[in-house]
């Protein structure tokens, strides 16, 4: 098992690909600490934890990692029960949508703080506790070069975790790898509390190049791959994993695409 007996943290990791990618560690003999603010989800978190990573100190915090204390207070108990960090996975983000919809300063801020602010200052609480070859991974968007419309706080937050995952793997060069993932369309609902069965049409599909949406495990296997010692060559990179579509160009015709709602006169 790749990560037996390393300690790996995850924010967010309660539910959605923070979920996944927390138990994919545990299944790889990681020691998990998990911070969320859903307190329900993160107790039920725990007890899977337990569950596939026997024998583990597993850990679940609640907190909201916009507050710095709650940053302060988990960094402690971590140090306090693992006593090192060998893999820091900054996935936790949220959107309050954009400038459409009435997106506040005080909103849009907020998910800046989520999806920027603790990634960085997490990081450097952790400094004095990362151990050799530790890594750390954020969690980046394909939004982060590409959008819909109404999703400026989201997308922002996205283009910020890309550019300070550069930015630290060159400050942290020799003492921690940083590396990012982009996650596309993927389907999360089998790792929330109300799991249901998406039902997908053909377009959703073939609009991928590699013919299906993503699942959480596309982004965990990404993720312990960037974690691997290994891989230790790969730092400061950010890894597209969106089945090809970002790479798909259309036009109006391209394989029986059309924009409905538009006349030519428009």
């Amino acid at each position: 098992m790749r990560f037996e007996d390393k300690v790996c943290v995850v924010t967010g990791g309660a539910q959605g690909i923070g979920r996944c990618i927390a138990e994919e560690f545990a299944k790889q003999g990681g020691c998990v600490a998990v911070i969320d603010f859903d307190e329900e989800a993160g107790r039920e978190a725990l007890m899977r934890l337990k569950v596939i990573g026997t024998g583990k100190n597993h850990l679940f915090y609640y907190g909201d990692v916009a507050e710095e204390s709650a940053l302060e207070n988990f960094a402690k108990a971590v140090g306090d029960v693992c006593g090192r960090v060998d893999v820091l996975v900054n996935n936790a983000c949220l959107s309050r949508k954009g400038i459409l919809s009435g997106c506040d300063w005080d909103d849009f801020n907020y998910v800046l703080r989520v999806g920027v602010s603790a990634p960085y200052r997490l990081t450097q609480l952790f400094l004095p506790y990362f151990g050799v070859d530790a890594s750390v991974v954020n969690l980046c968007s394909t939004r982060a070069f590409m959008s819909q419309a109404d999703t400026e706080s989201y997308s922002a937050a996205k283009g910020g975790i890309a550019a300070l995952t550069h930015a630290l793997a060159v400050s942290l060069a020799g003492r921690v790898r940083v590396n990012a993932v982009s996650p596309g369309w993927i389907e999360t609902s089998a790792y929330h509390k109300d799991a249901y069965r998406p039902i997908y049409t053909r377009a959703d599909l073939i609009q991928h190049p590699s013919g299906r949406v993503g699942e959480p495990m596309d982004i965990a296997r990404a993720v312990t791959f960037l974690c691997d010692p290994e891989n230790r060559f790969i730092n400061g990179q950010n890894l597209v994993v969106d089945g090809g579509m970002t790479k798909r160009m259309i036009y109006t015709g391209d394989e029986g695409w059309t924009l409905d709602g538009l006349s030519d006169q428009e």
